[in-house]
């Protein structure tokens, strides 16, 4: 067994994740500090390699031994001239992240997009083991998502593929506009976001629901009032879930993955959210399409970004 070892990097507005990964994708230790984005690029950059190097002396394992590191990082990419264009989290315009690490490290350094880096850790060591195909939805604040192909990320001619949650899905006549400018947006109904967004409406309106007796709704709220049988919850489940279910019926017929993979808080609702997806994934997709495909939670939880960012370097 080669004593090769990778590094990845986690980048959050709030904290930094720092994993060291085995060519096998086995996460064999982990370091966290603040981002401290307020302090501007350079400062985080310079932080980023701290905690890489930080990492390793604490490990058993060499500098030498160190054979590539990845960073997975908000916002939109150039990947291959590895510059951040814009993050809107950390309030980055044109860093040249990949270039600045390389310099601060001494060492090979790939940048990606950190939900594209977290369907890479999924595919790679999580729920997509030894799959080469397969899709990632990230359910959280937004919908964030992933696209591997051949057990590489797909990234399109401009970087953008597998914004998932940018698929413009929702009818018109029931759309709203998205954050990203765009109306109808997925992001929009099936988000954490959207789904307190719905409950709230459905409050003001004047509905006979349990929602009304909290006084900050959350998603948990509705997924667990859905499940108590609270009509309206249920049906702003059955209507996340529904525009989730056929996003993946489209992308059935245009990538044919063998795997679906649900990601993010909101993943953690259970059969309550993924039934109803796969319900409605079958009723729009061809049986050619949908035959052997799977729709499965999530493994790796957070550490999903360090162990695809490690990947970086070997996927």
């Amino acid at each position: 067994m080669s004593n090769q070892i990778y590094i990845g990097v986690d980048l959050g507005g709030t904290n930094i994740k720092v994993g060291i990964c085995d060519e096998q994708g086995k996460l064999l230790q982990t370091l966290e500090g603040p981002t401290s984005p307020e302090l501007g690029a350079d400062s985080v950059l310079e932080r980023i390699a701290q905690y890489v190097r930080q990492i390793v002396e604490e490990s058993s394992y060499t500098w030498e031994q160190v054979a590539g590191i990845g960073a997975g990082l908000a916002g939109f990419m150039d990947i291959p001239e590895g510059f951040v264009k814009f993050s809107p989290n950390l309030q980055w315009h044109n860093v040249p992240a990949k270039k600045t690490l390389e310099t601060l490290l001494g060492k090979q350094v790939k940048i990606d997009n950190d939900a594209n880096v977290a369907a890479l850790g999924e595919a790679w060591a999580g729920a997509g083991a030894g799959i080469p195909n397969v899709v990632c939805y990230t359910l959280g604040t937004g919908v964030g998502g992933g696209i591997i192909i051949n057990g590489k990320i797909y990234q399109g001619s401009a970087g953008m593929a597998g914004e998932l949650g940018h698929m413009s899905i929702v009818p018109d006549i029931e759309a709203i506009q998205c954050g990203c400018g765009q109306m109808g947006c997925l992001e929009t109904v099936s988000s954490a976001t959207g789904i307190v967004r719905m409950a709230k409406e459905a409050v003001e309106r004047g509905e006979r629901t349990s929602l009304a007796l909290h006084e900050k709704i959350e998603a948990k709220h509705v997924f667990d009032d859905a499940k108590s049988g609270d009509e309206v919850a249920l049906r702003i489940v059955n209507r996340a879930a529904y525009y989730i279910g056929r996003s993946m019926a489209a992308l059935a017929v245009v990538i044919n993955p063998k795997r679906f993979i649900i990601g993010g808080g909101v993943s953690k609702a259970g059969e309550i959210l993924f039934q109803p997806i796969r319900e409605t994934f079958i009723k729009f997709t061809p049986p050619a399409a949908a035959e052997g495909v799977e729709i499965v939670a999530a493994t790796l939880g957070n550490d999903a970004g360090v162990v695809g960012a490690a990947g970086l370097n070997l996927r």
